[in-house]
């Protein structure tokens, strides 16, 4: 016997409930635009615009940081301090992805039981899949439904640090460094680059005996940042100490980040880099339905195998090979409409 097909929520339905700030309708919000299914995409897109004008209000926070840095332990101290000072928050933890499954292997649930528990909090998990920068494929759509649902500030973890993982500044505020006392000369040079986007470095776990030395690291990075060139914010970084078992330092980060959010509202630059971000976010929805749309139509043409037969055989370079690659896509379309 054939089984009924599952009935889907409508859009409106969708933006009602986020609205509301109904958290089961906010995470099946987000299952819905994680979804590849053609009529899930198709509904998101709707509810998204449906609730454009309800989202901006927070204050967006991307947090990165070198393996053991504690990341999610530094997250769920900060989170607790800012329910404390009455806002509500969300968490968006971009874990790394099994190459086998496309799920998720850590779960950030787990590592911040506590904050989970607050009826103040949202934590949401999502597998990193194939996408590199450190995000999910969704992020930006999740920022928005949190924001919609009344979420004061979103707090986007990223994977991890490398050169790859730099879309989160994109999508965000404020970009905040996790950094140890101490790692090893091989491991803080690899963070160079990330260092120039930093509106903020925060030294970890300075409590008991590395006191001293996350004081010391504090004063190297605070060098290293004066002969940097200065962000286009006018925003001069600063390096902070915190201790996330000590809760010390903590609310000496959270006035900071409000500090720099005054000031980028004051400033207008706040309003200027999420146009940017807008604009990018865009183009890169464009660039992505491009390549679908290409796919789709050259799925069946004999020229894409054969292309890659030629790529394969050295005798075309790729480059050349994606040329006449867009020449078949031209030509498909041309077919299509006469």
């Amino acid at each position: 016997m054939k089984q009924p097909t599952k009935s889907r929520r409508s859009a409106n339905d969708y933006a009602k409930g986020v609205v509301a700030g109904d958290r089961v309708i906010l995470g099946q919000a987000i299952t819905l635009i994680e979804s590849n299914l053609i009529v899930d995409q198709k509904i998101s897109s709707e509810l998204i615009d449906k609730l454009i004008n309800k989202t901006g209000q927070s204050i967006r926070i991307g947090i990165t940081g070198v393996p053991g840095v504690g990341k999610s332990t530094f997250i769920e101290a900060l989170g607790k301090q800012i329910i404390d000072a009455g806002k509500k928050v969300a968490v968006l933890t971009i874990d790394p992805s099994s190459q086998l499954t496309r799920g998720s292997i850590l779960g950030d649930k787990t590592r911040m039981e506590d904050l989970s528990k607050n009826a103040q909090a949202f934590i949401r998990p999502t597998a990193s899949g194939n996408m590199l920068g450190g995000v999910a494929g969704k992020t930006r759509e999740t920022i928005l439904l949190c924001e919609a649902a009344g979420y004061d500030v979103i707090i986007i973890e990223t994977v991890g640090v490398g050169q790859s993982e730099v879309a989160v500044k994109n999508m965000c505020d404020f970009f905040l460094l996790l950094m140890l006392a101490g790692a090893g000369d091989e491991l803080q040079g690899i963070k160079k680059g990330i260092m120039e986007m930093a509106d903020a470095i925060v030294i970890t776990k300075a409590d008991g005996e590395n006191i001293k030395q996350a004081t010391r690291a504090q004063s190297e990075f605070q060098h290293a940042l004066h002969i940097l060139t200065l962000p286009l914010s006018g925003w001069h970084p600063e390096v902070l100490i915190s201790s996330a078992q000590t809760h010390s330092g903590i609310d000496t980060v959270w006035n900071m980040i409000l500090k720099f959010k005054d000031r980028m509202e004051s400033t207008g630059f706040l309003k200027t880099n999420r146009n940017q971000q807008n604009i990018a976010w865009f183009q890169e929805s464009f660039d992505a339905l491009l390549r679908s749309d290409a796919r789709q139509i050259l799925h069946s043409n004999a020229a894409w195998k054969t292309l890659e037969q030629h790529v394969n055989d050295k005798k075309l370079s790729p480059p050349l090979a994606a040329q006449h690659l867009l020449l078949a896509y031209h030509q498909a379309i041309r077919e299509s409409k006469s």
